[in-house]
């Protein structure tokens, strides 16, 4: 998706076109925002495809607002709600905290690093490229899709706004 649909996000598509100018693969610290639905979805919901719902979700409502690769935005939202439903599904959906949300982050990351090896000719860079795309990528999906999916829910969750879903039960008595 962040390939080509970055080119529509003045701040986020920048901040991608700066990091990819510095360093080969350093692009990837600006793409774990585009994995937040399914690891929000994933961590606020706790039930089996809701990572992936949600994610498919995002891909499609991008899709439907006439972007010219809305195809390709399809096809990453797949692959991102996969990766981050694989580490849900891992833990069986009891196991809810920080690191397995970053876990998620991580590995929607690693589906879509393995989508663009094909869909965006990765794979043509060299290894060099793709080792630091992939380690770049893979911490800013640990940060931006897991850390901060993590602080939103359970910030969320503290003023009871979450209370219908498994991630705002008895929240409120944690703190």
């Amino acid at each position: 998706m962040w390939p080509h649909y970055h080119r529509l996000e003045p701040v986020g598509g920048a901040g991608y076109e700066i990091l990819k100018a510095i360093a080969p693969g350093l692009n990837g610290l600006a793409t774990g925002i585009w994995l937040l639905g399914g690891t929000l979805g994933g961590y606020v919901i706790r039930k089996p495809g809701a990572a992936f719902f949600v994610e498919l979700l995002a891909a499609t409502v991008s899709m439907g607002l006439g972007s010219q690769w809305a195809i390709g935005a399809l096809y990453s939202g797949i692959a991102q709600g996969l990766g981050a439903e694989i580490v849900f599904a891992a833990f069986v959906y009891r196991r809810f905290n920080v690191w397995v949300v970053s876990a998620a982050g991580a590995m929607a990351f690693a589906a879509e690093w393995c989508l663009e090896l094909f869909t965006e000719g990765n794979i043509e860079k060299g290894v060099f490229y793709n080792a630091c795309y992939l380690l770049f990528g893979v911490l800013s999906g640990i940060v931006l899709a897991g850390m901060l999916a993590w602080a939103v829910t359970s910030g969320l969750a503290k003023t009871g706004a979450l209370d219908r879903f498994a991630s705002g039960r008895g929240a409120r008595e944690l703190v």
